[in-house]
């Protein structure tokens, strides 16, 4: 790994390549999984915030089952997560033109929020993780992913710069900027 600023950084993220490919995997990120989505603590005020934006698009089993358990769940490990609807998905996910996406994504791309979703959807296929004091960005492999690492590759974009936007808005501008010197200082080598 390599640091910069206070943030340790996967390697994979300059070497692997990815593009998500929608036509493919259909957004299946948004059901896949036995938990629902990770969800930094500082995001709690903007779900609630949006929720009214984002219930117009979900369905009434998940919208029951936030409002049964609320907007967020704690995993097995103590984090906090999406709330699962009755069918183990994410309550948040809708369904339009054959495509899963996230409720709140629906509502900000229709101009109703001004907060996307939760930053660990935004920034998928990169996981946040806490490594002693540090944050780390990682990553993160999964099968229902292998048509975004084809068309990555067949389109030549490494991970950090498809995910330009996400890493711009969890960590800034300049630091997006120092991790493309960085990240052609690595590839130099």
């Amino acid at each position: 790994m390599i640091i910069l600023n206070d943030v340790l950084i996967d390697e994979d993220i300059f070497l692997e390549r990815f593009v998500c490919d929608l036509s493919v995997c259909k957004g299946c990120c948004c059901v896949e999984g036995d938990l629902g989505a990770p969800v930094d603590p500082k995001e709690y005020d903007e779900l609630e915030r949006n929720y009214e934006a984002a219930k117009q698009y979900m369905s009434a089993d998940n919208i029951k089952a936030v409002e049964e358990q609320g907007l967020v769940e704690i995993d097995p490990d103590g984090d906090p997560c999406t709330t699962l609807g009755p069918s183990k998905e994410c309550a948040f996910v809708t369904h339009k033109d054959g495509m899963l996406m996230c409720a709140y994504e629906r509502a900000f791309l229709d101009g109703k929020t001004k907060w996307r979703k939760p930053i660990s959807c935004y920034l998928y296929p990169i996981r946040i993780d806490k490594v002693g004091p540090f944050k780390a960005i990682k990553f993160h492999r999964w099968d229902i992913c292998d048509c975004a690492i084809a068309n990555g590759n067949k389109l030549g974009v490494p991970v950090y710069k498809f995910l330009e936007g996400p890493i711009t808005e969890a960590f800034g501008a300049d630091f997006y900027t120092q991790l493309c010197e960085v990240a052609e200082a690595y590839l130099k080598k």
